[in-house]
């Protein structure tokens, strides 16, 4: 009777840690997705502050809107994806909106076409995505 139980427990520990791989490495999808948000939001920062109105912005609203539908469609077609994965997601782009409000209203208000405030706040703006992705990298 025991040597049934130490086998069923030993299959169950075994099945446990196949899936905790799985899921493990079924997960890095969300590594690219988070360095590829955080470079196109610089890029759409930089397109937006620093391009003649109106090019500007349609340039940085298109880089905006592409990145943000293939990103989406990437991360449904996903099988996997980690524990509390929706609050950390929710976090990222909550503080992702912060910075990019903050960068565009102080950018148009007092700093339109300054090279000097539009480039380190494009960095200001990838950051989520690149911190994000690299404490990713590290679960």
């Amino acid at each position: 009777m025991v040597e049934y139980a130490s086998k069923d427990a030993a299959a169950a520990l075994a099945r446990a840690q196949e899936l905790s791989a799985t899921v493990r490495d079924g997960t890095k999808w969300y590594v690219r997705y988070l360095v590829i948000f955080g470079c196109a939001s610089a890029a759409q920062v930089l397109a937006v502050g620093l391009l003649a109105h109106p090019y500007g912005m349609a340039i940085g609203t298109g880089i905006g809107g592409v990145t943000v539908t293939a990103l989406s469609v990437y991360a449904v077609r996903q099988r996997v994806s980690r524990r509390g994965f929706g609050w950390w997601h929710a976090g990222l782009m909550g503080v992702w909106t912060l910075l990019y409000v903050g960068v565009l209203l102080l950018g148009f208000g007092y700093f339109p076409g300054a090279v000097a405030w539009w480039v380190p706040g494009a960095l200001v703006v990838a950051l989520p995505g690149l911190i994000g992705g690299y404490l990713e990298a590290r679960r």
